[in-house]
């Protein structure tokens, strides 16, 4: 489709995609793109600047030219936004029809509606659920399962989560848009169009168009984003600061600029949120090739007690609370299941996890299943009661320092010949998932999106990198992983039978080999992933 002068968009047009894509919205991308397009490069430039010199010895530290900024305790985030004020609990998922109905009627306070990792960027799915998020403010979306014959369709409008959509990290891009020959950023599509078509409809029920933003490495790709903010409520002609968006720290590069993140935002801030599964990503990525001292135990073995992830949880608070912030905890990822004593073991360990957050200070917290959001929402209760938020506790007594954050080498744990297959089966079952268009998989009773799946890939390559002994085997080597990846593929196709599919799967393997067995390490397996997509 040929859109406004110098704009190309080639991806297919389905049904109702003309309501999305009008020409005044794409133009609207366009400008955008134009005008942020070349920073955005230049950012992730300095990305790949920071991570060679991390890998030549370097370390993270607090940045002493941002000090001023954070001994400076006069300023503040904006007060919470309209539908932001109480987040005792938020639901994350894909925008979906079904899940889009289901997350908003699932009593959560917030919904991160996800084009991000709970979500491949299928063509399809881009365009489809910026259709569904469009229906769900205009109250025309329903949904009727083609399976049971099950038909869905939305409670009262006071009764549903506030929408605060999660664009693409500023690492992807969306290559079926053209912006004077150049393909144009994800984050920027994602965010532009949700912007575009919402902004209105969001103000006339009395809120906005929030945001969460990922896998930011630094206070210039928030300062970049709020320049985003800025243009686009000029252009629209809305009040700057109608926008709000939580920054989710996820990786560990941005854990030493939480304050200058907030900083940047301030007029647009709702706050930080703990996002733990990409931060265990960021730290294996960032220290991939520095040594044992560096090497985490399987990922299963890896608690939020871990002295480096309590010292990241802690500072989060104390630095959103000292600002005025909200502070949201991380996932709870598990799915009941019809088996009783797992849901008992698991119910537990959700209970844990979330009266650890409430008890540290956090505002809310997060599920992926309609089926957890009592469960947080009863722990946090006990400790909100009516009030809103505990943003009045400051956590004074928290201090947090460069080695707290660093101190990866106190985490307890093994690697086992078991943590090994397990990686190596949830990338496998995610990956081929993922090439067909699903972002959020159920494995083994937890919900996998493409952050669990990026640390279980990187810690198979971390370990061959660094000749990692298993507690109970051999030495991790390439023709070991390639031994049990064969024996790992066989029980899933036993497993599976008729369901499996020869082809998907293949595709799954090449791309894990990919990225697990080669000498360079893949910053994201979601970018050649993203090459094999149409």
């Amino acid at each position: 489709m040929a859109g406004p002068e110098g704009v190309e968009v080639t991806g297919p047009l389905h049904d109702r995609y003309d309501e999305i894509l009008t020409p005044e919205a794409v133009g609207f991308l366009a400008t955008l793109q134009r005008e942020f397009g070349a920073r955005r490069k230049e950012l992730l430039a300095k990305r790949v600047e920071r991570q060679e010199a991390l890998s030549k010895g370097g370390t993270l530290d607090f940045l002493p030219e941002t000090a001023p900024v954070r001994d400076d305790d006069t300023w503040r985030v904006a007060d919470p936004a309209p539908g932001l004020v109480d987040r005792r609990v938020e639901i994350t998922g894909p925008t979906d029809r079904k899940m889009t109905i289901n997350a908003l009627n699932s009593g959560a306070k917030v919904w991160l509606a996800d084009f991000e990792d709970a979500n491949t960027p299928l063509w399809e799915n881009m365009v489809e659920g910026q259709l569904n998020l469009r229906d769900a403010l205009d109250r025309t979306i329903d949904f009727t399962d083609p399976k049971s014959g099950k038909s869905y369709a939305l409670k009262a409008d006071e009764d549903l989560a506030t929408i605060v959509v999660r664009p693409r990290g500023w690492h992807l891009e969306e290559k079926h848009v053209l912006v004077d020959g150049l393909t144009m950023s994800g984050s920027l599509f994602d965010f532009g169009l949700y912007f575009f078509h919402s902004v209105r409809r969001q103000l006339a029920k009395g809120k906005g168009p929030y945001f969460y933003l990922p896998k930011m490495e630094s206070h210039l790709e928030a300062r970049l984003w709020n320049d985003v903010f800025n243009l686009a409520q000029d252009e629209l002609k809305v009040p700057r600061g109608t926008i709000r968006a939580t920054v989710l720290i996820e990786t560990i590069p941005a854990a030493f600029e939480m304050e200058e993140i907030l900083y940047e935002l301030r007029d647009h801030s709702a706050g930080l949120n703990a996002g733990r599964w990409d931060y265990l990503f960021s730290v294996i990525k960032k220290f991939r090739d520095r040594g044992r001292d560096f090497v985490l135990p399987e990922r299963n073995a890896i608690t939020m007690t871990a002295p480096f992830m309590r010292a990241y949880t802690e500072l989060l608070v104390r630095t959103c609370h000292k600002r005025g912030a909200h502070a949201i905890g991380g996932m709870a990822a598990f799915i009941p299941s019809r088996d009783e004593e797992i849901n008992k073991v698991a119910f537990e360990k959700v209970r844990a996890d979330k009266t650890r957050e409430s008890g540290d200070g956090f505002d809310g917290s997060w599920v992926a299943h309609p089926g957890m959001v009592d469960l947080c929402r009863e722990v946090f209760d006990g400790v909100l009661g009516d009030k809103p938020n505990q943003r009045d506790r400051l956590r004074e007594e928290v201090t947090v320092s460069a080695a707290d954050l660093l101190a990866i080498s106190q985490t307890p744990g093994e690697i086992t010949e078991a943590g090994l297959r397990n990686n190596i089966d949830v990338a496998l079952r995610y990956l081929a998932t993922w090439l067909g268009g699903g972002g959020a998989v159920a494995i083994h009773n937890l919900m996998e999106d493409a952050a669990t799946a990026e640390i279980s890939r990187s810690q198979v390559w971390q370990w061959i990198y660094n000749d990692i002994q298993l507690a109970d085997g051999p030495k991790v080597t390439k023709e070991l992983v390639e031994q049990i990846l064969a024996e790992e593929l066989a029980k899933i196709r036993e497993e599976l039978g008729g369901a499996f599919n020869e082809p998907r799967y293949a595709q799954a393997v090449t791309l894990f080999k990919e990225v697990t067995l080669a000498g360079d390490y893949a910053d994201f397996l979601t970018l050649p992933a993203y090459e094999r997509m149409p």
